[in-house]
């Protein structure tokens, strides 16, 4: 398909403040409640401390994992099973370099299967990796709390959304 004739897809966008952790994990809570976040794909940017890996830990609780939460920093993934029998993959892409790292891990099966992925710093596999659903980019503010950009690039990422944008 040429360039030019490619679909439109449409975004939606909100934005919004998180003043305290609390606020973190009651957006984690709501999100966890949607149906359309079983096989969702969510994006996670933001500089190193803004709170990616905060919020996946809400978001994991919210879905009924127990136990501790280890960020995938250096396993790159770490999968975790609801126990209503979800899987959720937790990818962190900030050291990877290697596209050939994609291919070995079996990280294309993953992404094309069912379940929930979530990745934090997904520009390190521009061009592996599909569209997200919704992507989520957390900004540190001088006060402690956070500016959060939300996006729907797909028409599961605007369910998700819905009742957070106006």
């Amino acid at each position: 398909m040429a360039a030019d004739h490619l679909p439109i897809v449409e975004t939606r966008d909100a934005v919004r403040v998180w003043h305290t952790e609390e606020d973190t994990a009651a957006f984690a809570q709501t999100l966890a409640h949607k149906p359309a976040l079983r096989d969702a794909f969510v994006e996670l940017h933001g500089d190193l401390g803004a709170g990616k890996t905060t919020f996946v830990r809400h978001l994991l609780r919210a879905l009924g994992i127990t136990g501790r939460i280890k960020s995938p920093t250096y396993a790159v993934v770490e999968p975790h099973e609801a126990p209503d029998g979800l899987a959720i993959f937790h990818f962190d892409f900030y050291r990877f370099s290697d596209p050939q790292e994609w291919e070995d891990a079996g990280f294309r099966d993953i992404f094309a299967g069912p379940g929930l992925k979530l990745a934090e710093w997904p520009e390190n596999a521009a061009g592996r990796i599909p569209l997200a659903d919704l992507a989520i980019k957390i900004e540190a503010m001088t006060d402690q709390s956070r500016s959060v950009h939300l996006r729907a690039n797909t028409a599961r990422g605007r369910q998700l959304l819905a009742g957070f944008v106006e």
